[in-house]
C-alpha cells in the first residue's frame, strides 16, 4: 500500500495542497506543497520495502531499458562528472576521502580523484552499476550501513540526484555530518530545479527548489558555501539542477525556524511558460547535446 505523508518534514506543518499530478511510467504521482513553508514532496509514495525492490532490479530498467550503463548514460554521466569537478576545483583546493552516495558507474569518482589524488569510495544499490565501477577498479559498497561499519571520515560526500530519492532527507543528512563527514568537510549536492526541470517523477520524493534546498540544509546542521543554478551539461539556457556545496555549521542555540518558499506555483509556471518560448524560437541553441532526441530523457536523471 502506498504510504500517506501527512506532516512536512521541514517545517512539521499537517497542512499541505495538491501542487501537481501527472503520470510517469504508468503511474500516478501526486506532489503537494506545505501550506507554511512551501517545501515540495510526493504522497502517496513508495513505502521503504517498495523501494528498496524498485532500486535494486527494477528502476534502471524503467528509465533506461536495461540494468546495466548505456553508452548514452555513460556519456552523460562523463559531462556531468567534468562540470562538477570544475565547481569543486574553484572552491576546494585539498582531498583526502572522498565518498559518492549513489555513485553509479563511478565516473565522478574517477574524475574527482585524478583532480586530487584522493581515496575514493562509493555507494551504489544497483547491483550492474555497482560491479561495472567495480570492474574499473573503484571500491564501492552496497549499502551506507557498510560504510559506517568501517569507521572512517570522508572530507567530501557527494549525493548527486539523491537527496530528492530519500523518504527523509533531513534525517539523512544529519547522519552524514554526525557519523561519516569530517568536522571541516565537504558537502556536494546536485538536485533538481523544481521551477525547471521535468521533477515530478514516481522516485523523487521531494522537488526542491534553491530556498527549501538550503532550509533542508540548515536543518540538518550545515550552512551553505555556494549555489550553482544552471543546465549543463544539458543546457546553457535553461537552470535545470541546482548545485551545493555545504560545510557543517556552528553549534547555535537558538531553534530552527524555517525561511519559506513564497510564489511556488508562480514560478513553476514562469519556467515553463519561458521554456516553451525558447524551445520555439531558439530551438537549435538551448540544446548542448549532440543528438537531441537521443538524449531528451536525460532531462528526467
Amino acid at each position: 500500500m502506498p504510504e500517506e505523508i501527512r506532516t512536512c518534514i521541514l517545517c512539521g506543518h499537517d497542512h499541505s495542497t495538491l501542487f501537481d499530478r501527472r503520470e510517469h511510467f504508468g503511474r500516478w504521482v501526486h506532489n503537494r506543497l506545505c501550506s507554511r513553508c512551501g517545501l515540495i514532496f510526493q504522497s502517496p509514495r513508495m513505502t521503504a520495502a517498495e523501494a528498496e525492490a524498485h532500486y535494486a532490479a527494477e528502476y534502471r530498467r524503467t528509465i533506461q531499458g536495461r540494468e546495466g550503463p548505456t553508452a548514452k548514460d555513460l556519456d552523460f554521466q562523463a559531462r556531468r562528472a567534468a562540470r562538477l569537478v570544475e565547481f569543486l576545483q574553484r572552491r576546494v583546493k585539498r582531498l583526502q576521502r572522498h565518498l559518492d552516495i549513489g555513485c553509479s558507474a563511478g565516473l565522478l569518482l574517477e574524475r574527482v580523484r585524478e583532480a586530487y589524488r584522493n581515496e575514493a569510495l562509493g555507494v551504489e544499490p544497483g547491483e550492474a552499476y555497482r560491479a561495472y565501477a567495480r570492474g574499473n577498479g573503484l571500491q564501492v559498497r552496497a549499502s551506507l550501513d557498510e560504510v559506517e561499519a568501517a569507521g572512517q571520515r570522508f572530507d567530501l560526500i557527494s549525493l548527486i540526484h539523491v537527496l530528492e530519492h530519500l523518504p527523509d532527507p533531513v534525517g539523512y543528512l544529519v547522519r552524514l555530518r554526525e557519523r561519516l563527514l569530517a568536522a571541516d568537510g565537504w558537502l556536494l549536492i546536485e538536485v533538481p530545479n523544481v521551477y525547471f526541470h521535468t521533477s515530478f517523477e514516481y522516485e523523487h520524493l521531494y522537488s526542491f527548489s534553491r530556498r527549501t534546498l538550503t532550509e533542508v540544509l540548515r536543518k540538518a546542521g550545515f550552512r551553505v558555501g555556494a549555489v550553482c543554478i544552471q543546465g549543463r551539461p544539458i543546457s546553457q539556457l535553461f537552470p535545470f539542477y541546482l548545485t551545493v556545496l555545504a560545510r557543517p555549521a556552528r553549534r547555535s542555540r537558538r531553534p530552527f525556524r524555517v525561511r519559506p518558499e513564497r510564489g511556488a506555483a508562480r514560478k513553476r509556471l514562469l519556467g515553463t511558460v519561458f521554456q516553451i518560448f525558447v524551445t520555439q524560437r531558439l530551438p537549435k541553441r538551448w540544446w548542448l547535446l549532440i543528438d537531441i532526441e537521443s538524449y531528451q530523457d536525460t532531462t528526467r536523471a
